[in-house]
Formats: structure tokens, C-alpha cells, sequence
């Protein structure tokens, strides 16, 4: 059993995580900003607690890490202003990296996109910039740290039932069920072999895909 901080814990993808992660005995922290949001988070079997990544500094946020075997970073601003983008996408993010260091915990799994890249090829008068270039920052920011981090990119999200199955570096959009994301990062939680690695998948389809424990595993 592990004890695993999820930031972001009312986002669709984070509440079909919470339940896998329940199922599999491990103790969920589901990290949200509003209220309202308590009994959707409780329903998965996760904790609730109620904290505003966006205002809150390094120290703080370590205080609420602290005690956890692992951070899943699946917080977003969601679209709208470039200003809160960054905010959260990338500001956000790097402070819970620093707060790790802080309160020692190694473990840090990123939910990042199959298109960041450092030539992600978005331009800067695009709406998806600010996001492109934000989590581009995290990722890399990640990547410079001591945590033991793994940073998941999966293509574009759909609502489509899950097939247990990806397929790594994925072409185009990479088109990928939410379900199945959920499930990536839940089996990256507990396969070492992920540290250190940037995981880009898809769905693929039934010739190029893999089990998702097997493509995890490499």
C-alpha cells in the first residue's frame, strides 16, 4: 500500500484514477479547489482536501505532501487566460516539484501531453501556446530535478470505453480514452522502470498496441 497525493483530484481523468488506485489498496489524497467538489472526490474512495495549488507557496504545499509516497500531477488551468495557464500548468507545478524536495518525497508523476516538446510547433498567436510552451517548462523543469519523476504525454483525450492497451510514441493526435490514461498512471505509480523515462502513448489500434503493463515495463 502506498499513500499517493493526486493534484487536480476532480478532473475527469483523476476521477477514474482514484478508484484504481482504491482498488489496488492504496490510500488516495485527492487535492481540490472547490468545495462543492468534496462528496464527486469521496465517491472514488479518495480524501478530499480542500487546497488552492495556484496561491500557495513551496513551503505550504510540502506541508500537505509530506507523508505521501507519491505526487500524480494532473492539475490544469483548463483554457481560458494565458496569465492563469501559466499560473498553474507551469508555476503550480514546479512549486509542488520544489515542495517534494522539501518534505522528501521522491516520487512525481507528471500528466503532461504527447505534443510537449521544445519545437512543439504551436504558434505563439494560437490560444494552445500558453499551454504548449507551460507544460513544455514543467516537463523540462522535472526533468532537471533530483525526484524520481516520470512524465506521461498522452495523445487526444476521448470518452471511448478502455481497452487496457497503448501504443508508445503513438502517431498523429494519438487519440487515447480517458479510462485508459487513468490506468497508465496508475501502473506508473508502482513500475520503477518508468522513472526517469518520458512515456508518449495513444490507443493505437489492435496491431499497434501493447498491454499497458508491458509497455510500461521496457
Amino acid at each position: 500500500m502506498s499513500r499517493i497525493i493526486v493534484f487536480g483530484g476532480h478532473g475527469r481523468i483523476a476521477l477514474l484514477l482514484a478508484p484504481l488506485l482504491v482498488k489496488g489498496g492504496d490510500e488516495v489524497t485527492a487535492v481540490i479547489r472547490n468545495p462543492d467538489h468534496v462528496a464527486d472526490v469521496e465517491a472514488t474512495g479518495a480524501t478530499a482536501l480542500l487546497a488552492d495549488v495556484e496561491a500557495m507557496d513551496a513551503e505550504s504545499l510540502a506541508a500537505i505532501i509530506r507523508g505521501h509516497d507519491a505526487i500524480v500531477w494532473s492539475a490544469g488551468a483548463g483554457g481560458g487566460s494565458p496569465e492563469r495557464t501559466y499560473a498553474v500548468d507551469r508555476d503550480a507545478a514546479i512549486r509542488t516539484m520544489d515542495a517534494a524536495q522539501m518534505a522528501d518525497v521522491a516520487r512525481y508523476i507528471m500528466v503532461s501531453w504527447l505534443g510537449s516538446v521544445a519545437d512543439h510547433g504551436v504558434p505563439e498567436d494560437d490560444s494552445f501556446f500558453a499551454y504548449a510552451d507551460a507544460k513544455w517548462a514543467a516537463d523540462e523543469y522535472l526533468r532537471g530535478t533530483d525526484l524520481e519523476g516520470t512524465i506521461l504525454g498522452p495523445g487526444a483525450l476521448t470518452f471511448d470505453e478502455p481497452t487496457g492497451r497503448i501504443e508508445l510514441d503513438a502517431p498523429d493526435r494519438g487519440a487515447v480514452s480517458r479510462a485508459d490514461v487513468a490506468a497508465v498512471i496508475a501502473a506508473t505509480v508502482h513500475e520503477p522502470l518508468t522513472i526517469g523515462r518520458t512515456v508518449r502513448f495513444g490507443n493505437g489500434t489492435a496491431e499497434t498496441s501493447e498491454p499497458i503493463a508491458d509497455a510500461l515495463a521496457r
